[in-house]
This record gives structure tokens, C-alpha cells and sequence, in this order.
């Protein structure tokens, strides 16, 4: 992102944060929101959040080099609540029917993640970027967040961590628990290059029309 933070990279004239913070300050099952981010971007996020006035952020935290690190901080200022959804300020296309139906997925586990088909064929490769296996796509899912788990369960995941891992699920599943996936959304898409930006502007005119 040349140097952008991509959370402050504005989509048609609005930060990705402030149009995350706008769907989960919405969401009627949402109490209250703790924001991680880096430490250098702190002072502008509460400056952020008291101009806009969301008034369901309680916390507004440093993380920490690891998306594992930077979670685990967030977890430690969660005051009152029976359920924990977890979601990337760099996906600005979340919508409350997305978070809704996490929260109602993961009753069935305690742990539901947001994913999508695979539509692209997948290869395994190994050194030399020589192809060794082509798996079916049929069992392959891109997983998105939002990722909802039952307090306790990721309390006690974050307690065991062990090694780095990509995503909150990954740490679930390792601690012995089943995560149950639901139908994600294509447009959930992340900001993670100048094109996803271009990308996500459209998909947001698209929907307005």
C-alpha cells in the first residue's frame, strides 16, 4: 500500500475503519467494540471515533507484531460479553446480515468462521515452485472474517497458542474444537493492495444503485 495504512485508505471518500465501525456500531447484537491497531495510529483512531461518535466503541488498543498478538490484546479489554466476534478493519464491505449470521452459526460449535468456494484450481507446490499435488476444490473454502467464538472458547485458545497462524479459527481448531464455516460474501473482499481499493469502490456504487 506504499507506505498507507490500509485501514485509513479511503473508499469512495470514507476510511475502510470508519466504514467497518459504521456496520458494527449498527448491528443491534453488537454491544461493544474494541479496536486494535498499531500503535503509531492510535491518536487517530480516537480522534476518529470521538468525531464520528460510535458510541459502542468502548477501547481503542495497540497490537502487536504478530495478527495473533495484536487480537490477544483486544481480547484482555473485553468487559462484559458471552461472545466474541472477531473481523479485519481491512474488509470495509461487512455488512450486519454477515456478523448476524455468524452469531447464529456458531451456537451450533461455539466457533463459526465467514468463508467462500474456492473457484480458482489450487496448487500445492514445493521448492522450485514445482507442482506436487492439485487438490479438489469441491473441499476447498477462502476463509473471510467476520469470526464469531463463544468467550470461553477463545480465551482458552489464546491461552495455549502455539506457533504463528493466519487467522483466530486456525488457533480454535488447534485447541481441539470444531469451527462450522457459513456462506461468506465475494464482495467481503480485503484491502490489501491500490486495486483492492479500486475494486472495493466499485462493489460499494454497485450496491447503492
Amino acid at each position: 500500500m506504499g507506505g498507507v495504512d490500509k485501514i485509513f485508505a479511503p473508499i469512495n471518500g470514507r476510511a475502510a475503519l470508519a466504514r467497518v465501525l459504521d456496520v458494527f456500531n449498527g448491528c443491534k447484537q453488537i454491544d461493544e467494540i474494541v479496536v486494535v491497531m498499531a500503535p503509531a495510529n492510535i491518536e487517530a483512531c480516537r480522534k476518529l471515533v470521538e468525531a464520528e461518535g460510535w458510541s459502542k466503541v468502548k477501547d481503542v488498543v495497540g497490537g502487536g507484531k504478530r495478527r495473533q498478538d495484536s487480537v490477544a490484546a483486544g481480547l484482555k479489554r473485553i468487559k462484559d460479553a458471552d461472545w466474541v466476534v472477531i473481523h479485519d478493519g481491512a474488509r470495509p464491505l461487512v455488512t450486519v446480515d454477515l456478523i448476524e449470521r455468524g452469531l447464529e452459526a456458531a451456537k451450533a460449535t461455539g466457533a463459526a468462521a465467514a468463508a467462500i468456494p474456492v473457484t480458482d484450481t489450487i496448487k500445492e507446490v514445493h521448492s522450485g515452485e514445482i507442482v506436487v499435488n492439485t487438490p479438489s476444490r469441491q473441499n476447498l473454502r477462502a476463509i473471510q472474517t467476520p469470526q464469531v467464538f463463544r468467550r470461553d472458547i477463545i480465551e482458552k485458545a489464546y491461552q495455549n497458542a502455539a506457533g504463528d497462524v493466519t487467522d483466530d479459527a486456525a488457533l480454535v481448531e488447534n485447541a481441539g474444537y470444531q469451527v462450522k464455516l457459513y456462506m461468506g460474501s465475494y464482495a467481503n473482499i480485503k484491502i490489501t493492495t491500490p486495486d483492492d481499493l479500486k475494486i472495493a469502490e466499485g462493489l460499494m456504487k454497485q450496491n447503492e444503485r
